[in-house]
């Protein structure tokens, strides 16, 4: 079984970085199925290109560990003569079209790759890179209602941003006609770390069987892989389905979690608003806490003369639709990684009844904060409004490189849930968070140092806000830091600030 992975992008052999293997050195991994080599057959710095090759040993995959015949990995025994039967569990693809056991090997040459983890080149692991993957023997098989290999192969990753070359082998003699076995290409701009779990979970998928017991941990896997995509995908129920065997009980756990995170009411997808925020009134304005938080945000946007600004994180648009309603602004761009956060935004801005004017100034489109995308860059400003708690901790770096290295905007606003005031909601449990996706909840000590320190690494000067009623000891329920890039600083001290 053979995967090759070519990049163009130089210098090329950077790729050595982002697979953690070096160009020059011969790799070997073994695994439960045989040995897995990794190695470059080209690699100068206009092109590179990493090669999988995973070695299977047909009698020890029928054999199995403790040397009795494993009769799993056996197919199309079912019409063989009886005294075939034996001889058919030895001859067959397994141990030749890639499958579950490419994935597998995959993963373990592979490991720190799959995460998007470069502590050499962190810059590079968040960037989309021109990317080739070839698979030139991959068994697809295509069911009625699924389309044939190559068609199958194209409506799966296609809507990930491929481009799809699928043809099938002939068999021997042709007038047998097409064989079920793909020479498989793939071409686009994506991240690495991307592309791999794209591999990791479709190779199974379009073979539509596994080389192992599927358990419920499969569906643990399979939300860590492709989480960040296959909610939004069009074929996530037949993808879902052939990833878990068919076991209808994991398929139906899988597609409720994914719903979870991509078919959530539009309540739960607007960030900034909570229960507690409705009845959060200031008893001087009588406004909702989420009137009062958009407004501070316009306040200091204002201020900057930002002219083109981000809503990261938009939710169902409620911050992007008082944005469109600021003259100064001549763009305003709403990004969500939830495909339906951004169905409800475009419902709750009403973007089919925009007057033309208003829509050319918008940018709606979906998109991950932890991985770079170039469409963020060149902006005055960007907001982060009630988005950072809804991040694993061990994923803030990610987003601070995204937002605060790469785009690199002016001015960048964030706000973020007080932890300090808490006990200060009616109804709210002791210890309890706000809100039920939130990964934490910062005091305001912690949001102040982890400000400085985002501010410190990356250029710029952190200024704090309070927004809503101020408790004399628990501070205000919403904190808000301003992030100013120093170049800005010392531009507007010269009077060559940008325009």
């Amino acid at each position: 079984m053979l995967l090759t992975i070519t990049t163009t992008r130089e210098p090329a052999t950077d790729l050595g970085y982002l697979l953690h293997k070096h160009p020059d050195r011969l790799q070997t991994f073994p695994t439960a199925t045989g040995a897995a080599h990794v190695f470059y057959p080209e690699a100068t710095p206009q092109r590179c290109t990493a090669a999988l090759l995973l070695e299977v040993d047909p009698v020890a995959l029928v054999r199995g560990p403790a040397g009795h015949a494993n009769t799993k990995n056996t197919k199309n025994t079912k019409n063989t003569k009886p005294g075939d039967a034996e001889l058919a569990q030895y001859v067959n693809d397994r141990p030749y079209a890639a499958s579950s056991m490419l994935a597998v090997a995959l993963k373990e040459a592979f490991r720190t790759a799959l995460t998007g983890r470069c502590d050499a080149r962190p810059d590079l692991a968040a960037s989309k890179l021109p990317l080739t993957l070839h698979v030139p023997a991959l068994r697809c098989r295509g069911r009625t209602g699924d389309g044939k290999g190559p068609e199958l192969a194209r409506s799966i990753f296609a809507p990930l941003g491929w481009t799809v070359e699928a043809a099938s082998q002939p068999l021997e003699p042709a007038e047998w006609g097409d064989s079920p076995y793909l020479d498989l290409r793939l071409t686009g701009q994506q991240r690495l770390a991307d592309a791999l779990n794209h591999l990791y979970v479709l190779l199974p998928v379009l073979d539509d069987a596994k080389h192992y017991w599927v358990s419920p941990e499969e569906v643990d896997k399979l939300i860590r892989a492709g989480g960040d995509w296959l909610a939004a995908h069009p074929h996530k129920q037949l993808i879902t389905a052939r990833y878990l065997s068919h076991r209808h009980r994991l398929t139906r756990s899988a597609l409720a979690r994914l719903a979870e995170a991509d078919d959530t009411q539009p309540e739960e997808l607007d960030n900034a608003v909570t229960e507690e925020d409705a009845t959060a009134d200031d008893t001087t304005t009588g406004k909702p806490l989420a009137v009062q938080r958009r407004e501070a945000i316009l306040a200091v946007l204002r201020n900057t003369g930002a002219r083109s600004v981000a809503d990261l994180g938009c939710g169902s648009g409620v911050l992007t639709k008082d944005l469109l309603a600021e003259p100064q602004l001549t763009k305003v761009v709403a990004v969500d990684v939830s495909a339906r956060a951004l169905q409800l935004a475009a419902r709750h801005l009403r973007l089919d009844q925009l007057p033309d004017r208003q829509r050319e100034r918008l940018e709606i489109f979906q998109s991950a904060l932890t991985y770079r995308d170039d469409r963020l860059a060149g902006l005055d400003a960007a907001v982060l409004m009630e988005v950072i708690e809804h991040l694993d901790p061990e994923r803030l770096p990610a987003l601070e490189r995204v937002i605060f290295g790469f785009a690199s905007p002016a001015t960048v606003v964030v706000t973020t849930p007080n932890a300090e005031y808490n006990p200060h909601f009616a109804g709210l449990a002791p210890g309890a968070l706000r809100h039920r996706d939130h990964r934490f909840e910062w005091t305001r000590a912690q949001f102040r140092t982890w400000a400085e320190n985002v501010a410190h690494a990356h250029g710029y000067q952190a200024r704090f806000e309070a927004v809503g009623p101020e408790h004399p000891d628990a501070g205000p329920p919403t904190q808000l830091a301003v992030f100013t890039l120093l170049a800005q600083i010392r531009q507007a001290q010269t009077g060559q600030a940008r325009p």
